[in-house]
């Protein structure tokens, strides 16, 4: 039997799976990775506390599984995008924290390059909008604020890279510097068109070339992890953003197929194949995990807080003492009462692109009570990605594709039967959630195992995927308008311009 690791470094947690060929998850370890909020907007992760929990969840998963290193086939690597690091290439030692995607500290320089008249060129080159989730603008702050680090990196003596590229720095102690096209894709400073990064951009973000990773398809062979480090070496094969790698790991390989995942955000892929469209509808071009060096790609659409809500619930509002209690809590009433709550902490991402927008919660009366605010909560996460499909559908009957027929879904909060039935409600059609929701993680072991020829083709992976339950729609198309024109009401209501 032979078998694969995944390493899934996500924003509120590090985790390790190991898979069986057949896509069965043998052993799991997770740990939680502690936010660190210097001044509102801004978010911050330890690097150390990264690459050291990772680690641990690695050797805890193998021991679970009862495996030595030398019977890993391969490993993967996948991980939160956008969130960037900087470190020393002699010590390998990172000069600050980590600025996390949800970081909005960049959107002063993102105001500056709208008004210059950048966003065309940008949006031509990289598939992306000028906004500060993008690591571009978290590297030129990082460049521009610790003190000697922009002379460090003009000299070569600082490597840059997204989570992927700190990982593998770590596990192969400094042998390798290197992305996939699916992390570079995140930065604002890849041609996705050409798959290398773009040399005027990196001027335009005063960004020393010397600092950037060598990028590779997501199926390749990154090196080997020191045998120090797992009780023996073992082949990295895959590594791809998280999006993109639970778009992979659902199987969803063709034009038109889509997933979304429920994670700390909400994030939404539609396959493209070799086809490049522009979005006219706030959504966002990137590209999609490759196995060779043939660009792919896929429409994405981004909601920052999506199962985040059930987190503040928790530690906020300490409204429930679990996140898997806002179930119950929600199902004590009927509906939510009129209450309608819109999760912008962190300002609005697609279809929207509001920066300026703040959370709210509307429509309290004296008969509101937490489980109305807890239902309110949980179907903000639907109406976010239904806005998601609904730009998505546009975009692709514009293009003279047919609109999305099913939704594949997966991540933490997919699990949630309410959630998931309310989603394929709004949407009006088929929201399928598979076997093994830990599609994130199946990404990244399937990408490896193709490096590695445990597996011949993505038509076999296909093969592999099972659907474990089917949501259909239970209310009219025109109440599903109704519900969607009072969340549009509610989301006019958090700008603060």
């Amino acid at each position: 039997m032979t078998y694969l690791l995944a390493l899934d470094q996500g924003t509120s947690s590090s985790r390790s799976i190991v898979f069986d060929a057949g896509g069965h998850i043998v052993a799991m370890a997770q740990q939680e990775l502690p936010q660190i909020y210097p001044q509102p907007g801004w978010v911050e992760h330890d690097p150390m506390q990264i690459w050291q929990g990772q680690l641990a969840t690695a050797r805890h998963a193998l021991a679970r599984a009862g495996l030595r290193a030398s019977e890993l086939g391969a490993l993967g690597i996948t991980n939160q995008r956008e969130t960037t690091v900087v470190w020393n290439r002699k010590t390998g030692l990172p000069i600050h924290n980590a600025i996390v995607w949800q970081d909005r500290r960049g959107e002063p320089l993102c105001v500056k390059l709208r008004e210059e008249g950048h966003a065309g060129l940008i949006q031509s080159r990289t598939g992306l909008l000028i906004d500060s989730y993008f690591s571009a603008t978290k590297l030129s702050w990082l460049l521009s604020h610790v003190p000697g680090a922009r002379a460090l990196a003009e000299r070569g003596e600082l490597a840059f890279g997204t989570v992927d590229s700190w990982l593998l720095w770590q596990l192969t102690e400094g042998g390798v510097h290197a992305t996939d096209v699916t992390n570079a894709s995140r930065t604002m400073l890849f041609d996705i068109h050409k798959n290398q990064w773009d040399a005027q951009l990196l001027d335009l973000f005063g960004i020393p070339p010397a600092l950037m990773p060598k990028v590779l398809p997501s199926s390749a062979d990154y090196g080997r992890s020191r045998a120090s480090l797992l009780g023996g070496e073992v082949m990295i094969g895959g590594v791809a953003g998280d999006q993109q790698s639970a778009l992979f790991g659902q199987a969803c390989f063709q034009e038109g197929m889509a997933k979304n995942t429920y994670g700390t955000g909400c994030f939404m892929l539609m396959h493209t194949g070799a086809t490049f469209e522009t979005s006219t509808n706030g959504l966002l071009t990137t590209s999609a995990a490759q196995t060779s060096t043939r660009a792919q790609f896929a429409t994405e659409g981004s909601v920052f807080v999506g199962g985040a809500v059930v987190q503040w619930l928790r530690d906020g509002l300490r409204t429930i003492e679990a996140s898997d209690q806002v179930q119950a809590l929600a199902e004590s009433v009927p509906d939510c009462g009129g209450v309608m709550m819109v999760p912008a902490f962190t300002g609005l991402g697609a279809p929207y692109w509001k920066p300026n927008a703040r959370g709210t919660i509307t429509g309290l009366t004296r008969g509101s009570t937490m489980a109305h605010i807890a239902r309110a909560a949980l179907e903000s996460i639907a109406y976010q990605s239904a806005a998601l499909l609904a730009a998505m559908s546009r975009d692709a009957v514009a293009a003279g594709a047919a609109p999305v027929s099913e939704l594949r879904v997966d991540g933490g909060a997919c699990v949630n039967d309410l959630l998931m039935q309310f989603q394929a409600d709004l949407l009006g059609i088929p929201v399928v959630r598979p076997a093994v929701t830990e599609t994130t993680a199946l990404g990244a072991a399937y990408l490896a195992g193709l490096t590695k020829g445990v597996y011949a083709s993505t038509d076999e992976l296909s093969a592999l995927w099972r659907p474990e339950r089917r949501f259909v729609p239970s209310i009219e198309g025109k109440r599903a308008q109704e519900l969607m024109a009072l969340w549009e009401h509610a989301v006019r209501q958090t700008t603060q311009d």
